[in-house]
């Protein structure tokens, strides 16, 4: 049986794990942030806990099936993940590392709760160095025959105004690479967008199409 200290240390080291992961997160405003990887770990932590106390009080008893609980939380937080993938107007579609990351903090969760201290630091040290490593290590890889450019707008928040802006890279064969908008005050939204290009050429040409669109205030590019 765990006595109290060891319930103690696991909650809150369930809070620091998964603290870590939420903060890189928060910092790039995703839609799951550093409160809801703590409640998803904490959470996972208790439910692994129930599972060790109903072994521990009621394992002569066949109706209890605790090693099941903690089989649902796996599958379970796929419909929380799913809350954070967006289809953008673009057809871009964001969110799916969010959603990795909440079942894998659900597992660290889990982890934490059963003891299993040293694969659950593991884990988190390696989720942070995925997050943050391969993140940049992505944006800089080349493909051959590529130009890569980022341009970020300025644009009064209203339907369709984020369609017209793939419509127009389209157009220009440009690849969305990532997209992300960041709603600001005075109904307006900051869209930054990491582009490939074919023709470097085309680069001048949609970044006067794009400054063309009705309600674009302002068009920066970098790259």
């Amino acid at each position: 049986m765990l006595d109290n200290k060891q319930i103690i240390i696991r909650l809150l080291l369930s809070i620091l794990l998964s603290s870590f992961i939420g903060i890189d997160r928060e910092s790039t405003k995703k839609p799951a942030g550093l409160r809801t990887h703590i409640l998803v770990s904490l959470g996972s932590t208790l439910i692994m806990l129930l599972s060790i106390y109903i072994n521990g009080n009621f394992q002569q008893d066949s109706f209890y099936y605790s090693d099941r609980i903690a089989a649902q939380v796996i599958s379970g937080i796929g419909f929380l993940g799913a809350g954070t993938i967006l289809r953008r107007d673009t057809g871009v579609i964001t969110g799916l590392t969010t959603a990795a990351s909440l079942w894998v903090v659900a597992a660290i969760g889990l982890t934490i709760g059963a003891g299993f201290y040293l694969a659950a630091i593991i884990t988190t040290v390696l989720v942070i160095i995925t997050l943050m490593s391969f993140h940049r290590i992505g944006r800089r890889f080349k493909t051959k025959g590529y130009h890569y450019i980022s341009i970020s707008l300025v644009s009064v928040d209203k339907p369709g105004q984020i369609g017209q802006i793939g419509q127009i890279l389209g157009d220009f064969g440009a690849n969305i690479l990532s997209i992300d908008i960041d709603h600001k005050d005075e109904g307006l939204i900051r869209v930054n967008l990491d582009i490939a290009l074919k023709k470097f050429s085309n680069k001048y040409d949609i970044l006067n199409s794009l400054a063309s669109i009705d309600s674009i205030i302002e068009v920066s590019q970098s790259g």
